[in-house]
């Protein structure tokens, strides 16, 4: 029986552990994406606009109307939040489109997940602005040297193309002429050999 008691009790403990185990298993839920916390804090603008804008304070601005048409006066106030609401989301949701915030929140996520798992330390300066400035404009440099670099052999490439082409439509005329000139020359022989045959039957007998 005491052995049956021990062997319940290591059976409870290592339950317990198990169940601890899986406790500190659960998955963390991730932090909301700047698109959806961007989409959020318009949401809660638009909440507090409509309470700024309450129909108490509607109504007291036009008080003698309300006193005499209060039904219309609650109409009209819903129908005005209800435009102002979708135009400023329609406004949003064309300054989201145009400058692609969508995506450029999504890529500020990307980054900002990816540099998490960056073992090298964070830049600092350096307390000497020279060299501060120096290794930050130096990879620029380079870079756009390389970039300048691509774009000029791309333009003699084009260069390049553009010379063949124009040597061909030159070879092409030059062509042109030759067969024009072979073709004047054999319409003056034959010309000239009409002629001369006109000539042989007007001779007198």
């Amino acid at each position: 029986m005491a052995a049956a008691g021990g062997d319940g009790g290591a059976a409870a403990v290592a339950a317990a552990e198990g169940d601890g185990d899986g406790g500190a298993g659960l998955a963390v839920p991730a932090a909301p994406g700047r698109a959806h916390v961007f989409s959020t804090v318009v949401d809660t603008f638009l909440e507090k606009l409509v309470t700024a804008g309450s129909y108490q304070r509607f109504a007291s601005c036009y008080r003698c109307f309300y006193k005499v048409q209060p039904q219309l006066t609650r109409s009209i106030y819903d129908q005005f939040i209800s435009q102002l609401q979708s135009s400023i989301k329609e406004e949003i949701h064309e300054i989201k489109n145009e400058g692609n915030l969508e995506g450029l929140f999504n890529s500020l996520d990307k980054i900002v997940e990816e540099a998490k798992d960056q073992e090298e330390p964070a830049w600092r300066p350096s307390g000497i602005p020279e060299e501060d400035v120096r290794s930050a404009l130096v990879p620029y440099r380079l870079k756009h040297r390389s970039y300048l670099r691509k774009v000029l052999r791309e333009k003699e490439e084009e260069n390049r193309k553009v010379a063949e082409s124009v040597l061909a439509g030159r070879d092409k005329i030059a062509e042109l002429q030759q067969l024009i000139q072979a073709r004047k020359q054999a319409w003056q022989a034959i010309g000239k050999e009409q002629r001369e045959l006109v000539t042989t039957f007007q001779e007198p007998q």
